[in-house]
């Protein structure tokens, strides 16, 4: 029972993130400022980050096991939220972390030396402790991507708008055959910018049409990345 309730507040943490309207990307430099329960947002290990002077390292293959199906979109103002049926694991450290939801932000927040991409997806998972693991992928312009191309046609319009599909749509179908990655410790993206989490970037970009990147970016009508936040001596690790 504690440990259901500790995933239950930390998959709540990112469900508020998304929902508090006393935020926005206009004055990301203020988030610490607005409230107590902001005060991680100055925190030094927080992200996203720059990727650059990594460390090739032995690490373990990401063994994803996604057995599920996306069955609905939801906007949420700052973001569009995919959820998911359950049954979406990813096995890491020894541990099983359940896949929650994934994300969108446009352009990227983490960048790839130095390099800012139009369009980076948000896997999310949580452990059975609370603890977060998040998977970024990375897009760039050029072909259009049919694993969006579904998704995109039913985008729900409007703040606080939920798309069910009718047919759900498998997830696995989104995972590159290179699951080669960086990985490093940071925080939350948005507000609570709770520390702890294990981030791990793709190193295979994936492609998406100028038209399927200028549809999320008038849906979202801002920018929704963070800025880069210093690595304040965090190693980056790579394979």
């Amino acid at each position: 029972m504690k440990k259901a309730m500790l995933c239950a507040v930390a998959f709540g943490l990112m469900n508020t993130a998304y929902a508090d309207a006393d935020w926005d990307y206009k004055h990301t430099h203020q988030w610490g400022s607005l409230s107590d329960k902001y005060a991680a947002c100055n925190s030094v290990n927080q992200s996203p980050i720059n990727i650059e002077g990594s460390v090739k390292a032995e690490l373990e293959p990401l063994k994803f096991s996604y057995n599920t199906m996306i069955h609905a979109i939801e906007n949420k103002g700052h973001t569009v939220q995919v959820d998911f049926a359950q049954g979406g694991e990813l096995q890491l450290d020894g541990d099983t972390f359940v896949l929650k939801q994934f994300h969108l932000h446009s352009p990227s927040e983490n960048l790839i030396k130095g390099k800012s991409y139009p369009l980076e997806i948000h896997f999310v998972h949580a452990n059975t402790k609370g603890e977060l693991a998040v998977v970024g992928m990375m897009f760039e312009q050029g072909a259009e991507s049919q694993m969006l191309k579904r998704m995109w046609n039913r985008l729900p319009k409007k703040q606080g708008e939920k798309v069910v599909l009718r047919k759900p749509q498998p997830v696995n179908q989104m995972l590159p055959k290179n699951l080669d990655y960086y990985r490093f410790s940071g925080s939350l993206t948005t507000p609570p910018c709770s520390e702890g989490v294990r981030w791990l970037i793709l190193k295979d970009i994936q492609q998406a049409s100028a038209q399927q990147i200028a549809a999320f970016s008038k849906l979202m009508g801002h920018p929704n990345n963070r800025p880069i936040q210093p690595l304040n001596g965090r190693v980056i690790v790579e394979n």
